[in-house]
């Protein structure tokens, strides 16, 4: 099945549609910008009265509601879709939240946006940024964008992962130390950052983080601009410490534990035992993506860069991001998973898998499907990111299928 054509309703006519159902069913695709959004509408909805599921699926098709409303989030299909292209799905569930008479979470429509791969304020999110900014909800400083502090601040969970963990989980940056708290550690141990660090310990720790990210042999020149989602990060008074890191939490759970994502994004003061679910979640995700990654086999092809790794399926598009981001020369990069036992875990059958990630919109959701039916398997994804699964057939015959067809 390719995108839908027709043109996405403005936030006031997909308000008066919403406003009117008497139920909605919001099913968002497993990154962290759709999730934000179907939180946002979810709220609104929730605010004003409306029934609602929400929901998130990979490649979500909006069913058939009976007497209701099925809103896509985060791909376009369907006459109510709220797509990510062109600007963060989250920005516009924030328009459609006002036009709906609520008044939306600012803090979670620009984690959303950040989650995109944008800045607060960027993309259509100086509204959302604005509001942040005058309710007194966010304030930029130095630093890392990470969602805990990793110190004592007043409202730190009691268990929370320290400032090297959470270093090293961070799928906002890719270092020297990712993916390994012990060598996060000692790479912070010479700054001697206090346990409440002021101004200028932020500074230090950001001007480490920013180096270690261009500076390996590997790293790609795309590596410079990525790694800003992670330096000088807006702090919140929102579940987690900073904008940015709300956003890899987001991130990780949309693929991870979606359940505790959509419970977190519905919730406008999660309780502390919901946080730490999150946070495990978000933690486990960033490690195991950062691992696989330094274990991978990385080739380039004309085009795209392939990372051959041993990966979970909720992982894979992680992989793809990170290499995208800081090592591929290339416009596409692929995360390719070749081995079947840690696959049947997650995919039907114990088929084998891949995951890609581009730099622009490439249409690379419709390739995977294309790839996918040239070897009998399944694909799907947007016009930023896809997948390709394979049951019984060669998934390196997927990846050349992939390749051709971008």
């Amino acid at each position: 099945m390719t995108e839908a054509t027709s043109a996405t309703p403005t936030p006031d006519a997909l308000a008066g549609v919403l406003a009117d159902a008497p139920f909605v069913r919001l099913v968002a695709t497993d990154d962290g910008d759709a999730l934000a959004a179907a939180g946002l509408l979810a709220r609104a909805l929730r605010a004003t009265g409306t029934p609602f599921q929400a929901r998130v699926d990979p490649d979500p098709v909006p069913a058939d509601v009976d007497d209701g409303v099925a809103v896509a989030v985060g791909v376009d299909r369907g006459p109510h879709a709220i797509p990510g292209t062109g600007r963060p799905a989250s920005t516009a569930a924030f328009a459609v939240a006002r036009a709906l008479g609520a008044e939306p979470d600012p803090v979670v429509a620009l984690a959303g946006a950040v989650a995109a791969g944008s800045i607060p304020g960027a993309d259509g999110s100086g509204d959302a940024l604005d509001a942040a900014e005058r309710a007194d909800r966010v304030e930029r400083r130095p630093g890392v964008a990470l969602p805990v502090s990793g110190g004592n601040e007043a409202g730190e969970l009691p268990d929370a992962p320290s400032r090297a963990e959470a270093l090293a989980a961070s799928t906002l940056a890719s270092t020297r130390y990712s993916g390994d708290p012990e060598a996060a550690r000692d790479a912070l141990a010479p700054l001697g950052l206090p346990a409440d660090p002021d101004s200028d310990d932020h500074r230090r720790l950001a001007s480490l983080v920013a180096v270690d990210a261009v500076d390996g042999d590997d790293a790609s020149e795309r590596a410079a601009s990525a790694v800003e989602r992670a330096l000088r990060p807006y702090a919140t008074d929102g579940p987690f410490e900073t904008v940015g890191g709300y956003a890899d939490v987001l991130d990780a759970l949309a693929r991870e534990a979606p359940g505790t994502g959509v419970a977190l994004a519905l919730a406008s003061d999660p309780d502390a035992s919901l946080r730490t679910a999150a946070l495990d979640a978000w933690r486990r995700h960033g490690l195991a993506a950062h691992r696989a990654l330094d274990a991978a086999m990385v080739g380039r092809y004309d085009g795209c860069v392939v990372a051959r790794v041993d990966a979970s399926e909720a992982v894979l598009p992680t992989v793809a991001r990170l290499v995208r981001d800081f090592r591929s020369p290339e416009p596409v990069a692929v995360a390719l998973d070749e081995s079947a036992g840690r696959l049947a875990a997650a995919a039907a059958g114990g088929g084998r898998a891949a995951a890609a990630a581009a730099a622009g919109p490439v249409g690379l959701g419709d390739a995977c499907r294309t790839a996918a039916g040239e070897v009998g398997g399944d694909g799907w994804g947007t016009p930023m990111r896809g997948h390709v699964s394979v049951d019984d057939g060669d998934i390196t015959a997927a990846l050349a299928a992939l390749r051709e067809a971008i």
